[in-house]
């Protein structure tokens, strides 16, 4: 039995036309995430033990007599820990008194899990050495896994030294924190559909989701919101940015924060904003996850941090040892900060101390947070040593790791920098984001000439990239739109990006967008055009799910989502990028479930294989069909003006024709003799008549032709 689109229906049908029923977010949360201890609670006056202080575990551990603090610095000559009161008052300062292996420790009795501190460091002052140490300077611990408040700009963080205030007032304090979490064990299912999110937009204006809870993780527990996962298919979230980031400096002025998280400052603390109770509530939420068979996934930025270039803020790493954590390059006789990643520093991945900085955080993630896998921004800056290195011992880490092999790994396989495009090199322990399956697809429906070749490599699994030292089709991550460009409802309204909102005059984000308007540009009242934009969108959606690859999905693409044109939009914390759930295409929704689950149900077009068109057993896996009914020939595929493509598949009993039609005209097509049914179609308003050996395939449509089920 073919799954149809009237047999599914969504959980978010109410939406259209009606308010869906209130509902409180986040139930399993009550009683379950005490609040964070925010106080110093002092028995009696905290006390450095001399000479006490361990080096095993960096940032601070909770001991029997008292907390531990340990700090990696190669350049620092001292390095303290200050304590703060509920007053944000800094009441106690110790200098960590042990110094072995360039990591800097000391126990301080009479304190336990909430209490709030940061750490000073002295050393050098020569920014153009790379040396920017400076007392005055309040650091977060590189290790923090809890902090008190959002990181906020302001320019006092950036003062030379000789000018300096001190900027405790203006820092996050990190909060000591209580008792592990029993150690989670990944959840390693080969994802088969991938939703990207981010926090704060998908939840800030979802109708179930009440009053503080909007904007958080806890928002993704809500019944509504897994039951719509859940109705899609999707088996594997992956959050942007969760780790706690900072503004980009020219934003303030601008009015603009960073809405997307892809500054961060410390690795191992949730932002307060996406969990105000700490990160018990992403442990909550990946458990919620698991029990409805949804892995978690984290977008992670090991490529730089929110400091800047050498005038950014001196927050953490910057001020304990820059020199250890990021990539300097010398010019006549002065070291400047090297900026491969665009932002103005970038993470020196090749240093045993960062390489230690990320593996454990990673492994703080899955083991205390439950996530069961990460997707690693700009991920070449990984195996930068200074090009990149596939074999690189931060990436030979990783693959090694006894917890983290077992996880979901997905690398952004390239990065700004020089040599830094590297797609297919990761391996086979990595998927990877496939960009030419983006611009091809998109290049095949926008009328780009010569295109049917691209089209049959990208849907066959993109092989000339993938099929090398046993990888396969799922390691390649297929995607017609991410959060970094249009959505794909503005892909086919737009000719041109607008950008104007991000107060860079239109100059920032990408120009080559491989959009067309459909006649005009941004939104309109047209009917016949809004038919078309939301034809073609249904078109590329099915390319999409009957590609072989593991599909990816951003948010709201599958509700027809706009942001009216803005594909920068990192920077608009607003209703550009909020889901606006109140104008969900409820039919849209149901059509993508209609495609996961025609595209599960079929092994002929998910099977993971790449297609070769061989005999096997009396039967070719793939045949490729032109609409006279003949098979492809040289001429066919160098035909410029060739817009009709016909995908015949076999793979044991299944055998499906997928007809791929960009024409703005109907095509007659002819099919192989037998009887043929319509499985699935992207067009579900047109008609698909049959007439002896021959299909009629409606205009910009996609139409999968099946053997109908013996009796």
């Amino acid at each position: 039995m073919e799954t149809t689109i009237s047999t599914l229906k969504s959980p978010l049908q109410n939406l259209s036309g009606s308010q869906m029923p209130s509902q409180e977010s986040g139930a399993e949360l009550d009683g379950t995430l005490p609040p964070l201890s925010p106080n110093l609670a002092l028995a009696s006056k905290p006390e450095l033990v001399p000479g006490a202080g361990r080096i095993e575990h960096l940032g601070a551990t909770v001991t029997a007599d008292g907390v531990n603090f340990a700090v990696y610095s190669e350049s620092a000559t001292a390095i303290w820990v200050c304590l703060f009161n509920e007053l944000d008052e800094e009441i106690e300062r110790f200098e960590l008194d042990v110094h072995q292996d360039n990591i800097r420790a000391a126990l301080i009795a009479n304190i336990g899990p909430g209490a709030r501190y940061g750490l000073r460091a002295d050393g050098p002052y020569e920014p153009d050495q790379g040396f920017f140490f400076d007392p005055n300077k309040l650091l977060v611990d590189p290790y923090a896994r809890i902090l008190d408040r959002v990181f906020v700009r302001s320019p006092k963080l950036r003062l030379e030294r000789d000018e300096a205030v001190d900027t405790a007032p203006l820092v996050p304090k990190a909060i000591v924190p209580g008792a592990s979490n029993e150690p989670a064990v990944p959840r390693k299912k080969a994802p088969s559909l991938y939703y990207e999110l981010n926090v704060r937009g998908f939840t800030m204006r979802h109708p179930s989701v009440q009053g503080p809870l909007r904007g958080t993780i806890a928002a993704l527990t809500t019944k509504w919101v897994v039951d719509h996962f859940k109705h899609i298919g999707v088996d594997t979230i992956q959050l942007m940015p969760t780790a706690a980031w900072i503004d980009e400096g020219h934003l303030p002025a601008l009015g603009l924060t960073n809405a997307w998280g892809y500054n961060p400052v410390a690795y191992f603390a949730v932002d307060p904003r996406l969990a105000p109770r700490g990160p018990q509530e992403m442990r909550v939420m990946t458990d919620t996850y698991r029990k409805a068979n949804i892995s978690v996934i984290l977008d992670v930025v090991y490529n730089h941090t929110g400091e800047g270039d050498q005038q950014g803020p001196i927050l953490s790493m910057m001020g304990l040892d820059p020199q250890t954590y990021y990539r300097f390059v010398e010019v006549d006789g002065k070291k400047h900060l090297v900026n491969d990643t665009g932002t103005g520093n970038t993470l020196r991945c090749d240093h045993p101390a960062v390489q230690r900085l990320v593996i454990d955080s990673l492994r703080y993630y899955v083991e205390e947070c439950g996530v069961s896998g990460f997707r690693f921004d700009l991920a070449t800056v990984l195996g930068r040593d200074p090009g990149f290195n596939a074999d690189a011992e931060m990436l030979r880490k990783i693959k090694q790791d006894p917890v983290l092999s077992k996880c979901i790994l997905v690398a952004e396989p390239w990065d700004p920098g020089p040599g830094g495009y590297a797609v297919g090199q990761f391996g086979k322990e990595f998927a990877e984001h496939n960009d030419t399956y983006r611009d091809e697809i998109r290049g095949f429906w926008k009328g780009e000439s010569h295109a049917l070749g691209a089209l049959a490599g990208k849907v066959s699994g993109s092989a000339e990239i993938f099929d090398v030292a046993g990888r396969k089709p799922s390691h390649g991550v297929n995607m017609l739109a991410v959060h970094d460009g249009f959505t794909l409802r503005d892909l086919v309204s737009y000719h041109d990006k607008h950008n104007e909102a991000n107060g860079e005059e239109n100059r920032d984000g990408h120009s080559h967008n491989l959009s067309w308007n459909c006649g005009v540009e941004g939104e309109t009242d047209d009917a016949g055009i809004v038919a078309a934009r939301k034809r073609d969108v249904r078109a590329m959606l099915a390319t999409l799910f009957f590609s072989r690859g593991v599909p990816l999905i951003q948010q709201g693409d599958e509700m027809y989502r706009t942001q009216h044109g803005n594909n920068n939009a990192y920077a608009q914390d607003n209703e550009i990028t909020w889901v606006d759930w109140d104008n969900v295409d409820g039919d849209l929704v149901n059509y993508v479930a209609a495609l996961n689950h025609f595209r599960r149900d079929h092994v002929a077009i998910h099977h993971d294989h790449f297609l070769t068109g061989h005999d096997k057993n009396g039967v070719r896996d793939v045949v490729w069909m032109h609409p006279d009914g003949r098979e492809m020939n040289e001429g066919d595929w160098n035909d410029s003006s060739a817009s009709v493509l016909g995908q015949h598949l076999r793979h044991k009993e299944d055998e499906v024709i997928i007809w791929y039609n960009r024409k703005i005209e109907p095509v007659v097509a002819h099919i192989p003799e037998g009887e043929w049914a319509v499985g699935i179609q992207s067009d579900t308003n047109a008609d698909v008549p049959f007439s002896g050996a021959t299909v009629t395939l409606p205009p910009r449509s996609v139409v999968v032709l099946v053997r109908p089920a013996a009796g």
